[in-house]
């Protein structure tokens, strides 16, 4: 069968791909239809966050699946049950309640409409070079404009600071100003993160202003960084997190956080999803934080991440390292596509971003230090005959 040839005829182009096709995976690794392995510093965009097919999250699952598929909120259930406690129990008493949804833009759709609701008010301010989601909501507070060409109206109310600017936060709050949300590290543009008083200064207005603060962790929750939260770096906590990505371990969740203070304003019916909190997807969140746990993986995140630091800096064409963990971002001197291709040919999948000179890689929070200092070998190699 002619993979390729088949997604390009019948799956919406929308998608730009790598040339080959992938067919297995286990850890840190995964395997093309020919049987090449690859070391996967791309984590299938940060959501192979325990690695590629787990064995806990593969038992975790096919015990659920020969007991209950689905069924929907209209019941209890005892894997939503423990994914939503598991999930609470992390926070350490700072968030009361979960909402389960499927994606990230689902999960920050919800984040919105909650904090509107709960302060009565209209604008959001959002963050140039932030990255929330594809539909229309998520969009609209995304801070790119080449996203926004083309698709018509947007949400209106939205304006955007820059991140690390906390005047410019400050120029835009109005009596009608409900929500500020932020990516804490913004990933699609290039592992950008602002300095640690701009995240307890941007904590303390909200607070003075009577704002609702979102953390949009889609990619740097569950100890991506470093910490369980991002917030945990500088001791703040946000009103609101939103989740997804590698939370179930490689199958499709979303997640919303929420304070006891926003819970005050939440109503029966005021949010559903029909596919939010299925048994499966549950049964795979929880086996996946016990993973994290179990395997001490946030520290493990920090280590390995110290490691590739010190020794990525002092390659040539490099110019810094920025961000946290396993989300970390090579900015270069040349372009990063030059380097991610001859990567591809050595076996190591990278990713790219917005900035071209910023070669991002998001490893699976297992990785070792065999398997770390394997990239840094090759990459070392690379960028010495360039």
């Amino acid at each position: 069968m002619d993979t390729i040839k088949i997604e390009n005829k019948y799956q919406l182009l929308t998608y730009e791909k790598f040339p080959f096709v992938i067919n297995k995976g286990k850890g840190c690794y995964v395997w093309d239809e020919n049987g090449n392995k690859y070391l996967d510093f791309y984590g299938g965009h940060a959501v192979a966050l325990v690695g590629h097919c787990h064995p806990a999250v593969v038992k975790a699952v096919t015990k659920q699946l020969k007991e209950l598929i689905f069924y929907s909120n209209v019941v209890y259930n005892s894997q939503r049950a423990l994914a939503a406690k598991s999930l609470i129990d992390l926070t350490k008493g700072k968030f009361a309640s979960v909402f389960f949804c499927n994606s990230g833009t689902e999960a920050n759709e919800t984040a919105l409409k909650l904090a509107k609701k709960f302060t009565q008010k209209d604008e959001i301010i959002s963050f140039i070079g932030s990255f929330h989601g594809r539909t229309i909501a998520s969009l609209s507070i995304t801070g790119f404009e080449k996203y926004h060409k083309g698709v018509g109206s947007l949400m209106p109310n939205v304006k955007f600071a820059q991140l690390g600017n906390i005047e410019s936060v400050k120029k835009l709050i109005t009596n009608n100003t409900a929500v500020v949300i932020l990516e804490p590290i913004q990933s699609i543009a290039g592992i950008n993160e602002a300095p640690s008083n701009f995240y307890i200064q941007l904590k303390q207005l909200c607070e003075e202003k009577g704002i609702v603060l979102i953390f949009d962790e889609v990619q740097t929750g569950l100890g991506r960084t470093g910490k369980m939260f991002y917030g945990e770096h500088y001791k703040i906590t946000p009103d609101i997190i939103t989740l997804a990505k590698g939370i179930a371990g490689g199958l499709p969740a979303g997640a919303v956080l929420v304070s006891k203070k926003i819970l005050t304003s939440v109503k029966l019916n005021d949010q559903g999803s029909t596919f939010g909190g299925g048994p499966v997807i549950c049964a795979a969140i929880v086996a996946t934080i016990e993973t994290i746990k179990q395997k001490q993986l946030v520290n493990n995140a920090y280590k390995m991440a110290q490691i590739l630091i010190n020794k990525i800096t002092k390659l040539p064409h490099v110019i810094k390292v920025h961000g946290k963990g396993m989300l970390l971002g090579i900015e270069l001197d040349i372009p990063s596509k030059q380097v991610q291709t001859i990567l591809l040919k050595e076996k190591i999948i990278t990713g790219t971003s917005s900035n071209i000179q910023v070669l991002r890689i998001m490893p699976p929070l297992i990785i070792t230090k065999k398997e770390t200092l394997l990239f840094i070998k090759k990459l070392s190699l690379v960028l010495k005959n360039l």
